[in-house]
Protein backbone atom coordinates (compact mmCIF):
# COMPACT_ATOMS: atom_id res chain seq x y z
CA UNK A 1 0.00 0.00 0.00
CA UNK A 2 1.34 3.36 -0.90
CA UNK A 3 1.76 6.34 1.15
CA UNK A 4 -0.63 8.76 -0.43
CA UNK A 5 -3.18 5.49 -0.18
CA UNK A 6 -1.85 5.17 3.90
CA UNK A 7 -2.84 8.94 4.43
CA UNK A 8 -5.73 8.72 2.53
CA UNK A 9 -7.19 5.91 4.45
CA UNK A 10 -6.07 6.86 8.07
CA UNK A 11 -7.12 10.14 7.86
CA UNK A 12 -10.40 10.20 5.85
CA UNK A 13 -12.04 7.32 7.51
CA UNK A 14 -13.60 9.06 9.80
CA UNK A 15 -15.38 11.14 7.26
CA UNK A 16 -16.38 7.99 5.25
CA UNK A 17 -16.85 4.59 6.90
CA UNK A 18 -17.46 5.99 10.32
CA UNK A 19 -20.69 7.68 10.25
CA UNK A 20 -22.43 5.01 7.98
CA UNK A 21 -21.54 2.54 10.87
CA UNK A 22 -22.57 4.19 13.86
CA UNK A 23 -26.21 5.27 12.28
CA UNK A 24 -29.35 4.17 13.81
CA UNK A 25 -29.71 1.02 11.71
CA UNK A 26 -26.63 -0.56 13.16
CA UNK A 27 -27.35 0.09 17.15
CA UNK A 28 -28.92 -3.60 17.39
CA UNK A 29 -27.55 -5.10 14.51
CA UNK A 30 -24.31 -7.33 14.82
CA UNK A 31 -21.79 -6.65 11.84
CA UNK A 32 -20.10 -10.13 10.64
CA UNK A 33 -17.24 -9.95 8.55
CA UNK A 34 -17.28 -9.38 5.14
CA UNK A 35 -16.04 -10.99 2.29
CA UNK A 36 -16.92 -8.73 -0.45
CA UNK A 37 -14.24 -6.16 0.94
CA UNK A 38 -11.84 -4.37 -1.42
CA UNK A 39 -8.44 -4.76 -0.85
CA UNK A 40 -8.43 -1.14 0.47
CA UNK A 41 -11.32 -0.88 2.64
CA UNK A 42 -9.63 -4.04 4.31
CA UNK A 43 -6.52 -1.89 4.79
CA UNK A 44 -8.16 1.08 6.34
CA UNK A 45 -10.12 -0.59 8.83
CA UNK A 46 -6.90 -2.79 9.65
CA UNK A 47 -5.17 0.38 9.63
CA UNK A 48 -7.15 2.30 11.70
CA UNK A 49 -7.42 -1.03 14.15
CA UNK A 50 -3.93 -1.09 14.24
CA UNK A 51 -3.95 2.19 15.54
CA UNK A 52 -6.49 2.23 18.27
CA UNK A 53 -4.53 -0.71 19.85
CA UNK A 54 -1.20 0.47 19.97
CA UNK A 55 -1.28 2.08 23.78
CA UNK A 56 -2.75 -1.18 24.99
CA UNK A 57 -0.77 -3.50 23.50
CA UNK A 58 2.27 -1.25 25.13
CA UNK A 59 0.32 -0.56 28.00
CA UNK A 60 0.18 -4.43 28.41
CA UNK A 61 4.21 -5.36 27.33
CA UNK A 62 5.35 -2.91 29.91
CA UNK A 63 3.06 -4.53 32.51
CA UNK A 64 4.38 -7.87 31.53
CA UNK A 65 8.00 -6.58 32.09
CA UNK A 66 6.87 -4.37 35.57
CA UNK A 67 5.33 -7.42 37.28
CA UNK A 68 7.96 -10.10 36.35
CA UNK A 69 9.74 -10.36 39.76
CA UNK A 70 8.93 -12.15 42.49
CA UNK A 71 8.54 -9.01 44.85
CA UNK A 72 9.19 -5.32 44.63
CA UNK A 73 12.37 -3.97 43.18
CA UNK A 74 13.35 -0.88 41.42
CA UNK A 75 10.18 -0.06 39.36
CA UNK A 76 9.02 -3.64 38.99
CA UNK A 77 6.16 -5.52 41.45
CA UNK A 78 3.93 -8.39 41.31
CA UNK A 79 0.71 -7.22 40.52
CA UNK A 80 -1.73 -5.22 42.74
CA UNK A 81 1.68 -4.00 44.49
CA UNK A 82 3.63 -0.73 44.70
CA UNK A 83 7.46 -0.49 43.05
CA UNK A 84 8.72 2.72 44.90
CA UNK A 85 12.14 3.96 42.43
CA UNK A 86 14.54 4.57 45.24
CA UNK A 87 16.40 6.46 43.03
CA UNK A 88 16.23 8.27 39.34
CA UNK A 89 16.90 6.37 36.42
CA UNK A 90 20.24 5.82 34.72
CA UNK A 91 21.62 6.37 31.43
CA UNK A 92 20.75 2.15 31.57
CA UNK A 93 17.40 2.41 32.10
CA UNK A 94 14.92 1.64 28.78
CA UNK A 95 11.71 0.09 30.38
CA UNK A 96 9.32 3.21 29.66
CA UNK A 97 10.49 6.34 27.18
CA UNK A 98 11.32 9.49 28.16
CA UNK A 99 11.77 8.98 31.66
CA UNK A 100 12.18 11.96 34.09
CA UNK A 101 15.05 12.85 36.74
CA UNK A 102 12.92 15.27 39.30
CA UNK A 103 10.78 12.86 40.76
CA UNK A 104 10.72 9.15 42.10
CA UNK A 105 8.43 7.10 40.69
CA UNK A 106 6.07 4.72 42.34
CA UNK A 107 4.11 2.61 40.51
CA UNK A 108 1.32 0.16 40.48
CA UNK A 109 0.02 -2.31 37.58
CA UNK A 110 -3.29 -3.32 39.28
CA UNK A 111 -5.93 -6.32 37.72
CA UNK A 112 -9.56 -5.55 39.88
CA UNK A 113 -11.37 -7.66 37.55
CA UNK A 114 -12.21 -10.05 40.92
CA UNK A 115 -12.16 -6.92 43.35
CA UNK A 116 -11.50 -3.28 44.50
CA UNK A 117 -7.93 -2.81 45.42
CA UNK A 118 -7.71 0.20 48.42
CA UNK A 119 -4.94 2.17 48.19
CA UNK A 120 -3.61 4.45 51.14
CA UNK A 121 -1.36 7.44 50.73
CA UNK A 122 0.16 9.12 54.04
CA UNK A 123 0.21 13.44 54.36
CA UNK A 124 3.12 14.41 52.12
CA UNK A 125 3.99 17.40 54.45
CA UNK A 126 3.56 19.72 51.74
CA UNK A 127 5.28 18.03 49.41
CA UNK A 128 3.94 17.82 45.76
CA UNK A 129 3.02 14.26 45.23
CA UNK A 130 0.51 13.06 41.99
CA UNK A 131 -0.77 9.15 41.49
CA UNK A 132 -1.84 9.42 37.77
CA UNK A 133 -4.74 6.67 37.28
CA UNK A 134 -4.86 5.37 33.92
CA UNK A 135 -6.84 2.55 32.09
CA UNK A 136 -5.90 -0.03 29.76
CA UNK A 137 -6.01 2.48 26.66
CA UNK A 138 -4.03 5.23 28.79
CA UNK A 139 -7.10 7.37 29.59
CA UNK A 140 -6.26 9.34 32.75
CA UNK A 141 -9.44 8.43 35.00
CA UNK A 142 -8.26 10.11 38.12
CA UNK A 143 -5.47 11.91 39.46
CA UNK A 144 -5.08 11.97 43.56
CA UNK A 145 -2.15 14.45 44.45
CA UNK A 146 -1.83 17.55 45.94
CA UNK A 147 -3.42 19.38 43.49
CA UNK A 148 -6.83 17.63 44.15
CA UNK A 149 -7.07 15.83 46.99
CA UNK A 150 -4.23 18.09 49.09
CA UNK A 151 -1.70 16.86 51.43
CA UNK A 152 -3.21 14.78 53.85
CA UNK A 153 -3.45 10.95 54.37
CA UNK A 154 -5.72 10.06 51.70
CA UNK A 155 -7.39 6.21 51.21
CA UNK A 156 -9.47 5.03 48.04
CA UNK A 157 -10.10 2.16 45.96
CA UNK A 158 -9.59 1.31 42.30
CA UNK A 159 -13.24 -0.20 41.34
CA UNK A 160 -13.47 -2.57 38.45
CA UNK A 161 -15.91 -1.57 35.70
CA UNK A 162 -18.30 -4.41 36.62
CA UNK A 163 -17.80 -4.76 40.30
CA UNK A 164 -21.05 -4.09 42.73
CA UNK A 165 -20.49 -3.68 46.32
CA UNK A 166 -19.51 -1.69 49.81
CA UNK A 167 -16.47 -0.10 50.02
CA UNK A 168 -15.75 0.74 53.82
CA UNK A 169 -16.51 3.99 55.46
CA UNK A 170 -14.31 6.77 54.13
CA UNK A 171 -12.80 5.02 51.48
CA UNK A 172 -12.92 6.88 47.94
CA UNK A 173 -13.51 4.37 45.05
CA UNK A 174 -12.40 5.28 41.44
CA UNK A 175 -14.11 3.06 38.63
CA UNK A 176 -11.80 1.92 36.80
CA UNK A 177 -12.72 1.51 32.81
CA UNK A 178 -11.19 -1.41 32.46
CA UNK A 179 -10.42 -4.11 34.59
CA UNK A 180 -6.51 -3.71 34.28
CA UNK A 181 -4.37 -0.57 34.63
CA UNK A 182 -1.52 1.53 35.59
CA UNK A 183 -1.62 3.65 38.78
CA UNK A 184 1.98 6.03 38.49
CA UNK A 185 2.64 8.13 41.47
CA UNK A 186 5.10 11.06 41.26
CA UNK A 187 6.89 12.60 44.32
CA UNK A 188 8.78 15.76 43.70
CA UNK A 189 12.65 14.75 44.98
CA UNK A 190 14.92 18.08 45.07
CA UNK A 191 18.00 15.69 44.36
CA UNK A 192 19.76 12.84 46.10
CA UNK A 193 20.13 14.23 49.37
CA UNK A 194 16.13 14.52 49.13
CA UNK A 195 15.91 10.65 48.70
CA UNK A 196 15.73 9.71 52.71
CA UNK A 197 12.48 11.29 53.18
CA UNK A 198 10.85 10.65 49.79
CA UNK A 199 11.81 7.14 50.86
CA UNK A 200 9.47 7.57 53.90
CA UNK A 201 6.81 8.95 51.90
CA UNK A 202 6.99 6.20 49.97
CA UNK A 203 7.17 3.35 52.90
CA UNK A 204 3.33 4.33 53.89
CA UNK A 205 2.05 3.60 50.67
CA UNK A 206 -0.13 0.61 50.90
CA UNK A 207 -1.84 -1.79 48.59
CA UNK A 208 -4.76 -4.01 49.68
CA UNK A 209 -7.30 -5.82 48.24
CA UNK A 210 -10.77 -5.28 49.44
CA UNK A 211 -11.48 -8.87 50.86
CA UNK A 212 -8.08 -8.17 52.86
CA UNK A 213 -8.91 -4.53 54.47
CA UNK A 214 -8.10 -4.12 58.11
CA UNK A 215 -5.95 -7.58 58.68
CA UNK A 216 -2.43 -7.89 58.77
CA UNK A 217 -2.28 -8.75 54.67
CA UNK A 218 0.96 -9.52 53.21
CA UNK A 219 1.19 -9.39 49.62
CA UNK A 220 1.76 -12.94 47.54
CA UNK A 221 4.76 -13.54 45.53
CA UNK A 222 4.95 -12.82 42.21
CA UNK A 223 5.53 -15.85 39.56
CA UNK A 224 8.61 -15.05 37.66
CA UNK A 225 8.80 -16.01 34.01
CA UNK A 226 12.52 -16.82 33.02
CA UNK A 227 11.86 -17.06 29.21
CA UNK A 228 9.59 -13.67 29.11
CA UNK A 229 11.34 -11.27 26.75
CA UNK A 230 12.31 -7.93 29.03
CA UNK A 231 13.84 -5.50 26.14
CA UNK A 232 12.27 -2.34 25.38
CA UNK A 233 8.17 -2.37 25.28
CA UNK A 234 8.74 0.12 21.84
CA UNK A 235 10.94 -2.12 20.16
CA UNK A 236 8.99 -5.35 21.09
CA UNK A 237 5.68 -4.11 19.31
CA UNK A 238 8.18 -2.96 16.01
CA UNK A 239 9.05 -6.99 16.18
CA UNK A 240 5.47 -7.83 16.12
CA UNK A 241 3.84 -9.40 12.75
CA UNK A 242 0.27 -8.12 11.91
CA UNK A 243 -1.81 -11.69 12.85
CA UNK A 244 -0.08 -12.01 15.88
CA UNK A 245 -0.92 -8.36 17.22
CA UNK A 246 -4.59 -8.51 16.26
CA UNK A 247 -4.65 -11.74 18.31
CA UNK A 248 -2.82 -10.56 21.19
CA UNK A 249 -5.46 -7.28 21.37
CA UNK A 250 -8.39 -9.36 21.00
CA UNK A 251 -7.24 -11.19 24.18
CA UNK A 252 -6.59 -8.33 25.91
CA UNK A 253 -10.28 -6.70 25.16
CA UNK A 254 -11.82 -9.47 27.12
CA UNK A 255 -11.03 -7.84 30.67
CA UNK A 256 -10.42 -4.27 28.99
CA UNK A 257 -13.27 -3.81 26.64
CA UNK A 258 -13.79 -0.59 24.20
CA UNK A 259 -15.23 2.68 25.67
CA UNK A 260 -18.53 4.27 24.94
CA UNK A 261 -17.29 6.57 21.90
CA UNK A 262 -15.62 3.42 20.50
CA UNK A 263 -18.60 1.89 18.67
CA UNK A 264 -18.00 3.10 15.52
CA UNK A 265 -14.40 1.15 16.16
CA UNK A 266 -16.39 -1.48 17.02
CA UNK A 267 -18.19 -2.05 14.05
CA UNK A 268 -15.38 -1.47 11.83
CA UNK A 269 -13.22 -4.52 13.67
CA UNK A 270 -16.46 -6.88 13.00
CA UNK A 271 -16.09 -6.23 9.48
CA UNK A 272 -12.76 -7.79 9.57
CA UNK A 273 -13.99 -10.85 12.12
CA UNK A 274 -12.76 -9.07 15.16
CA UNK A 275 -15.16 -8.78 18.19
CA UNK A 276 -14.51 -7.36 21.79
CA UNK A 277 -14.70 -10.25 24.09
CA UNK A 278 -13.80 -12.97 21.86
CA UNK A 279 -10.29 -14.75 20.48
CA UNK A 280 -9.88 -14.12 16.96
CA UNK A 281 -7.90 -15.86 14.30
CA UNK A 282 -6.61 -14.13 11.38
CA UNK A 283 -6.12 -17.17 9.14
CA UNK A 284 -9.66 -17.86 8.92
CA UNK A 285 -10.75 -14.09 8.04
CA UNK A 286 -10.57 -14.23 3.56
CA UNK A 287 -7.36 -13.13 2.11
CA UNK A 288 -7.92 -9.43 1.75
CA UNK A 289 -8.25 -9.75 5.11
CA UNK A 290 -5.25 -11.61 6.09
CA UNK A 291 -2.99 -9.33 3.71
CA UNK A 292 -4.10 -5.86 5.09
CA UNK A 293 -3.49 -7.46 8.80
CA UNK A 294 -0.16 -8.24 7.57
CA UNK A 295 0.73 -5.34 6.04
CA UNK A 296 -0.72 -2.74 9.34
CA UNK A 297 2.60 -2.42 11.02
CA UNK A 298 4.13 -1.38 7.60
CA UNK A 299 1.64 1.09 7.00
CA UNK A 300 0.96 2.30 10.66
CA UNK A 301 4.23 2.48 12.87
CA UNK A 302 5.89 5.30 10.62
CA UNK A 303 2.81 7.57 11.34
CA UNK A 304 2.84 6.95 15.23
CA UNK A 305 5.93 7.75 15.43
CA UNK A 306 5.68 10.73 13.60
CA UNK A 307 2.44 11.65 14.91
CA UNK A 308 4.81 11.85 18.25
CA UNK A 309 7.03 14.35 17.01
CA UNK A 310 4.54 16.52 15.32
CA UNK A 311 1.92 16.71 17.68
CA UNK A 312 0.88 19.87 19.01
CA UNK A 313 1.46 23.54 18.59
CA UNK A 314 5.48 24.98 16.92
CA UNK A 315 6.22 27.60 19.19
CA UNK A 316 9.86 28.51 19.27
CA UNK A 317 10.90 25.37 18.28
CA UNK A 318 8.65 23.95 21.11
CA UNK A 319 6.21 21.26 20.35
CA UNK A 320 3.68 22.15 22.82
CA UNK A 321 0.16 20.40 23.39
CA UNK A 322 -1.92 21.71 25.42
CA UNK A 323 -5.20 19.69 24.72
CA UNK A 324 -6.43 15.95 24.29
CA UNK A 325 -3.31 14.46 26.32
CA UNK A 326 -4.15 12.07 29.19
CA UNK A 327 -8.38 11.91 27.61
CA UNK A 328 -8.17 11.44 23.92
CA UNK A 329 -11.52 10.02 23.21
CA UNK A 330 -11.62 8.38 19.73
CA UNK A 331 -8.59 10.91 18.45
CA UNK A 332 -6.97 7.07 17.96
CA UNK A 333 -3.66 8.63 16.46
CA UNK A 334 -2.92 10.99 18.73
CA UNK A 335 -3.55 8.54 21.86
CA UNK A 336 -1.14 6.45 20.03
CA UNK A 337 1.42 8.92 19.27
CA UNK A 338 1.64 9.71 22.63
CA UNK A 339 2.08 6.27 24.03
CA UNK A 340 5.11 6.19 21.87
CA UNK A 341 7.16 9.15 22.89
CA UNK A 342 5.78 9.67 26.16
CA UNK A 343 3.62 6.73 27.83
CA UNK A 344 2.04 7.89 31.22
CA UNK A 345 1.39 11.41 30.17
CA UNK A 346 -0.61 13.42 32.31
CA UNK A 347 -3.36 15.65 31.73
CA UNK A 348 -2.20 18.89 30.91
CA UNK A 349 -3.76 20.60 33.99
CA UNK A 350 -1.39 18.55 35.99
CA UNK A 351 1.55 18.89 33.50
CA UNK A 352 2.44 20.50 30.23
CA UNK A 353 5.19 18.73 28.44
CA UNK A 354 6.82 21.51 25.66
CA UNK A 355 9.14 19.08 23.71
CA UNK A 356 11.84 20.49 21.08
CA UNK A 357 13.38 18.34 18.46
CA UNK A 358 14.84 21.39 16.78
CA UNK A 359 16.92 24.66 17.02
CA UNK A 360 15.73 28.23 16.74
CA UNK A 361 16.63 27.93 13.09
CA UNK A 362 14.32 24.63 12.64
CA UNK A 363 17.68 22.12 12.23
CA UNK A 364 18.13 19.09 14.31
CA UNK A 365 19.55 19.18 17.77
CA UNK A 366 22.99 17.66 16.81
CA UNK A 367 25.21 16.28 19.70
CA UNK A 368 28.58 17.96 18.12
CA UNK A 369 27.06 21.03 18.23
CA UNK A 370 26.68 23.85 21.60
CA UNK A 371 23.07 25.38 22.09
CA UNK A 372 21.68 27.46 24.95
CA UNK A 373 18.40 27.82 26.04
CA UNK A 374 17.96 31.34 27.69
CA UNK A 375 15.16 32.74 30.47
CA UNK A 376 15.02 36.45 30.99
CA UNK A 377 14.84 37.41 34.29
CA UNK A 378 10.90 36.99 36.21
CA UNK A 379 9.99 33.97 32.63
CA UNK A 380 10.86 30.98 34.32
CA UNK A 381 8.22 28.51 33.33
CA UNK A 382 5.40 29.46 35.84
CA UNK A 383 4.65 26.21 37.69
CA UNK A 384 2.62 26.07 41.19
CA UNK A 385 4.75 23.11 41.70
CA UNK A 386 8.10 23.01 39.75
CA UNK A 387 9.55 22.53 36.30
CA UNK A 388 12.70 21.01 34.86
CA UNK A 389 13.94 20.13 31.21
CA UNK A 390 15.28 16.87 30.44
CA UNK A 391 17.69 15.73 27.83
CA UNK A 392 16.73 12.32 25.50
CA UNK A 393 19.26 10.41 23.08
CA UNK A 394 17.92 9.94 20.05
CA UNK A 395 16.54 6.24 21.46
CA UNK A 396 13.86 8.61 23.60
CA UNK A 397 16.19 7.75 26.93
CA UNK A 398 18.56 9.17 29.06
CA UNK A 399 21.99 10.20 27.79
CA UNK A 400 24.79 8.91 29.05
CA UNK A 401 27.32 11.48 30.22
CA UNK A 402 30.30 11.87 32.66
CA UNK A 403 28.68 14.16 35.10
CA UNK A 404 25.74 11.81 35.64
CA UNK A 405 22.97 14.53 35.04
CA UNK A 406 19.62 14.20 32.68
CA UNK A 407 17.47 16.93 33.78
CA UNK A 408 18.23 20.90 35.19
CA UNK A 409 15.16 23.00 36.54
CA UNK A 410 13.69 24.82 39.47
CA UNK A 411 14.92 22.11 42.10
CA UNK A 412 18.00 22.81 40.62
CA UNK A 413 21.09 25.06 42.30
CA UNK A 414 21.08 27.14 38.90
CA UNK A 415 23.43 30.14 38.72
CA UNK A 416 21.84 33.78 37.34
CA UNK A 417 22.97 35.60 35.32
CA UNK A 418 24.29 39.28 36.52
CA UNK A 419 20.29 40.58 35.25
CA UNK A 420 18.78 37.78 36.58
CA UNK A 421 18.09 35.71 33.83
CA UNK A 422 19.02 32.14 33.54
CA UNK A 423 21.15 30.20 30.67
CA UNK A 424 21.07 26.57 30.52
CA UNK A 425 23.81 24.82 28.63
CA UNK A 426 23.29 21.82 26.08
CA UNK A 427 26.27 20.66 25.25
CA UNK A 428 28.57 17.85 24.68
CA UNK A 429 31.47 19.48 26.38
CA UNK A 430 31.44 21.54 29.87
CA UNK A 431 31.14 24.78 29.47
CA UNK A 432 33.53 25.45 32.26
CA UNK A 433 33.54 25.45 36.14
CA UNK A 434 32.21 28.29 36.19
CA UNK A 435 29.15 27.33 34.55
CA UNK A 436 28.79 24.18 35.13
CA UNK A 437 26.13 24.53 37.57
CA UNK A 438 23.95 25.03 34.43
CA UNK A 439 25.41 22.23 32.01
CA UNK A 440 22.68 19.72 30.52
CA UNK A 441 25.07 17.40 28.56
CA UNK A 442 24.40 16.16 25.45
CA UNK A 443 24.81 12.24 24.01
CA UNK A 444 28.38 11.86 22.91
CA UNK A 445 27.30 11.42 19.20
CA UNK A 446 23.68 11.55 17.50
CA UNK A 447 20.44 13.37 17.61
CA UNK A 448 19.20 14.64 20.57
CA UNK A 449 15.45 16.24 21.87
CA UNK A 450 14.58 17.66 25.05
CA UNK A 451 11.19 18.06 26.89
CA UNK A 452 10.72 20.42 29.47
CA UNK A 453 7.81 19.22 32.18
CA UNK A 454 5.92 22.10 34.04
CA UNK A 455 3.83 20.65 37.47
CA UNK A 456 0.52 21.96 38.13
CA UNK A 457 1.07 24.86 35.43
CA UNK A 458 -0.40 28.06 35.91
CA UNK A 459 -2.36 29.81 33.63
CA UNK A 460 -0.23 31.39 31.25
CA UNK A 461 0.81 28.08 30.63
CA UNK A 462 -2.47 26.74 30.09
CA UNK A 463 -3.93 29.69 28.26
CA UNK A 464 -0.85 29.79 25.76
CA UNK A 465 0.21 33.28 27.11
CA UNK A 466 3.71 31.60 27.96
CA UNK A 467 6.02 29.64 25.90
CA UNK A 468 9.52 28.37 26.48
CA UNK A 469 12.68 30.47 24.65
CA UNK A 470 13.92 29.03 21.97
CA UNK A 471 17.08 26.55 22.28
CA UNK A 472 19.78 29.06 20.10
CA UNK A 473 22.70 27.33 18.47
CA UNK A 474 26.01 28.82 19.38
CA UNK A 475 28.16 30.18 16.72
CA UNK A 476 31.65 29.54 17.60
Amino acid sequence: MNKKLVVVAVMSLTTTLLPVLSGPAFAQTSIEAKATLTAEQANAIADTIYMMAYPMMLMDISAEIGTNVAEPAGVAAPINQFANLQAFPDASFDTVVRPNADTLYSSLTYDVSKEPLIISIPASQGRYYLFQMMDEWTDVYASPGSRTTGDDAYTFAVVGPDWQGTLPEGVRGYVSPTAEGWVLGRVETKGKADYDAVHAFQDGLKAVPLSAWGTDYVPPKGVVDATLDMSSPVSQIAKLDGPAYFQRFAELMKANPPHANDDSAVDLMKQIGLVPGESYDPQAQSKVVQDALAQAPTNVLPFIQKTWFRSGDLVNGWRINLTGIGSYGSDYMHRAGVAFGGLGANKPVDAVYPSAFVDADGHPFDSSKDYVLHFEKDALPPARAFWSVTLYNQDQFFAKNPIHRYSLGSNSPLKENADGSVDLYIQRESPGKDKEANWLPAPESGHFSLTMRIYWPELPVLSGEWSPPPVERVVK
